[in-house]
């Protein structure tokens, strides 16, 4: 007699379930060994003159002490 389809269904479904849980955790453990974007330096975004989104600081320009009248 030939199994029945209700316990090959359970087995590949168990299967899924395995893989799955065995692809969570190897990118888990990528995540682990490379941590990118972490700091809070990456995180950061500047606005320029012109009105964009930029990833690097703005250019202090010096100040001039005001005149006295």
């Amino acid at each position: 007699m030939a199994k029945s389809q209700a316990t090959f269904m359970k087995k590949q479904l168990e299967k899924n379930r395995q893989k799955k849980k065995e692809d969570k955790l190897q990118r888990k453990e990528e995540r682990k060994q490379n941590p990118g974007g972490s700091d809070l330096e990456s995180m950061l975004a500047y606005v320029n003159e012109f009105g964009e989104i930029v990833s690097t600081p703005p250019e202090k320009k010096p100040t001039t002490p005001p005149e006295d009248k």
